[in-house]
């Protein structure tokens, strides 16, 4: 598809919006769909009670994919049975010893959950409130109001990686609305409106498998873009929450706008579109081969984090 030369200004001047649709102060953005009766549909997506947690390892020695810039996970042992041997501690009365340990991690660091404020755009972040609510902690639309709730529904995979017959894409590649929608129907299962989207490329087996510089020599993840027929399908379908196996959700190069990220703005921003970034598909996608299912429940639980932009998260899958 070729580049647009209309600025992100412009395009979104045009493309829909969602902001004062759930009331001026609203922090939850397209979540607001998944009401009891959904989350009652994704129940009933469950057949045969298998389950598949989906965060990534954090921690492995061969270090964990992050995106470019961000600082590592740090664990360390505060306590252990060195401290014991040492005398540093002493043996509590009984003899119960114990182990102690403590993990810094940035909120974007592995698998999370952004909140609606992450990014903004013109100073103006989701419903329009002021970028300057993030200063010091987001005191708007942070990640807090999407913990408070917890996120429940019916999920659908999206395969594209075996739908192309490959292990996983290519940097640079774009996943166009026909190419979700094709996916679909090659998977024998249809997107409804309020699902939860969640697409697999692969790229993260040349992260594990390649080795971390394999992975950042050419780093641009693939993914959707903006198009104005996709934006638009998000819009109708009430699309609540898009996830990806890859760091940033879209591509970073933009193979149709002259933008960095121009669906965080035009999805997350604009729509309340909540991102799950950095899934760990594979398993729960190789066992929907066996069975030929492809939807399941989606439970999604944000820590409680006060003024954060986003959270670690573990989310499962039952299906």
């Amino acid at each position: 598809m070729a580049e647009r030369d209309e600025s992100l200004v412009e395009l979104l001047a045009v493309a829909p919006c969602n902001w004062g649709r759930w009331g001026k102060d609203d922090e939850l953005g397209s979540l607001n769909f998944l009401t009891a009766p959904e989350v009652m549909r994704g129940v009933g997506s469950v057949k045969a009670g298998k389950t598949f947690p989906l965060m990534l390892p954090v921690g492995t020695p061969g270090g964990d994919p992050l995106w470019p810039g961000r600082p590592p996970a740090m664990h360390r042992m505060a306590q252990d049975k060195g401290d014991y041997q040492s005398g540093r501690i002493a043996t509590a009365p009984g003899g119960v010893e114990y182990a102690d340990d403590e993990i810094t991690i940035n909120c974007h660091g592995t698998t999370h959950c952004d909140g609606l404020a992450h990014t903004w755009f013109d100073n103006k972040a989701w419903n329009g409130y002021d970028a300057a609510e993030s200063k010091g902690g987001l005191r708007k639309a942070g990640i807090l109001p999407v913990a408070e709730r917890g996120i429940v529904g019916r999920a659908v995979l999206l395969d594209v990686a075996r739908r192309r017959g490959v292990s996983h894409l290519q940097m640079h590649e774009q996943i166009t609305l026909a190419e979700l929608l094709q996916t679909a129907r090659s998977q024998g299962i249809e997107i409804q409106q309020h699902d939860i989207v969640l697409v697999r490329t692969g790229i993260l087996e040349v992260f594990y498998k390649e080795g971390p510089e394999a992975f950042y020599a050419d780093f641009d993840e693939p993914g959707i873009t903006y198009e104005p027929e996709l934006v638009r399908w998000f819009y109708e379908m009430e699309i609540p929450l898009y996830g990806t196996d890859t760091l940033g959700n879209e591509q970073l190069v933009s193979s149709t706008v002259k933008s960095v990220f121009p669906l965080h703005a035009a999805l997350s921003r604009n729509l309340g579109v909540v991102f799950v970034e950095a899934l760990a598909l594979d398993d729960w996608a190789e066992d929907c081969v066996g069975d030929g299912k492809y939807d399941a429940l989606f439970v999604g639980l944000p820590l409680k984090l006060v003024g954060a932009s986003a959270s670690p998260l573990n989310p499962i899958v039952v299906k």
